[in-house]
Order: C-alpha cells, then sequence, then structure tokens
C-alpha cells in the first residue's frame, strides 16, 4: 500500500512539474508583429505578465524625451515611461499551449482588450485580443528573441 501511494505521488509530481515546464515556455523576450517594441514576459505568483523592455523609437519626436503613455484614458498615467510598462497582465496557463484570463493594453490606442495567448510552436505565439467576444478583435504573431532569463 505504501508502495502504491509513493508511485500515485511521485506521478502526481512529474505531472505538475511537465505543466509548469509548459506554462513557463511563454517566458522570454518577444517581438510583436510590427517590430516596434519587444515584450518580456515573466511568470509572477502563477500569473503571467509582459513589459516592454525595448522601443524601436524609444523617445517622442515632438519632445525628444522617452515616449510616456499619452494615449491611456486615465490622466494620471500619460507621464508614465512606455518602456518598463506592462501590456500583458494577469494570464494564466490553461493547457495546450493557451493562456487566458488576461489583458492586452495597446499604448497606440489607449485601449484595454480582454486577450487570449497561443503557443503555435516553441518560436511562436498568436496573440488574439477582443472586447466582449473573440470574434470581435484583432490578432498578431509574436516570434522568440531570446529564451527566459534569471
Amino acid at each position: 500500500m505504501m508502495k502504491k501511494s509513493l508511485l500515485t505521488f511521485a506521478i502526481c509530481l512529474l505531472g505538475y512539474f511537465a505543466f509548469a515546464q509548459d506554462a513557463d515556455a511563454i517566458v522570454g523576450v518577444w517581438e510583436p508583429g510590427h517590430g516596434k517594441a519587444k515584450v518580456k514576459i515573466d511568470e509572477i505568483d502563477g500569473k503571467f505578465y509582459g513589459k516592454i523592455v525595448w522601443l524601436k523609437e524609444p523617445n517622442d519626436p515632438d519632445t525628444g524625451k522617452a515616449k510616456t503613455d499619452k494615449n491611456n484614458p486615465d490622466d494620471s498615467m500619460h507621464d508614465v515611461p512606455l518602456r518598463g510598462y506592462r501590456i500583458l497582465k494577469d494570464f494564466v496557463y490553461q493547457g495546450d499551449g493557451v493562456w487566458e484570463e488576461g489583458t492586452i493594453y495597446d499604448p497606440e490606442a489607449g485601449t484595454t482588450y480582454s486577450c487570449v495567448i497561443k503557443m503555435k510552436d516553441e518560436n511562436t505565439l498568436d496573440i488574439r485580443g477582443f472586447v466582449g467576444s473573440k470574434a470581435f478583435g484583432r490578432s498578431d504573431t509574436w516570434r522568440k528573441l531570446s529564451k527566459k532569463s534569471s
């Protein structure tokens, strides 16, 4: 009986680590299809978040200063720099290369959308931002630039 319990425990533990390893496949630096930014995705307390770590045009052409979140509907956010800004929030791994329950923020429009992330392969993500129904949204393909880092 003890051996059976240990075997069951070991199988469950291996399953957990395999699931966690799959969930972490999203961790790393990714480039959206437009090529204007690079986003680093990390796991924090069991959820996944992505922040802008590089901008093709880091400075505002009008002021020469770092680009800020000037399109945010919340006026108090207008002076927040876009580099370092968390645009992906609260994603939960669902299994089978799918992360849901999160949001994506579009700083060019100042809009936050519900979002689903699907991994096509180890270097490609399909990102679908939408309002209400997944049918009403926009998709983008992101490519991985680097693996997770410490």
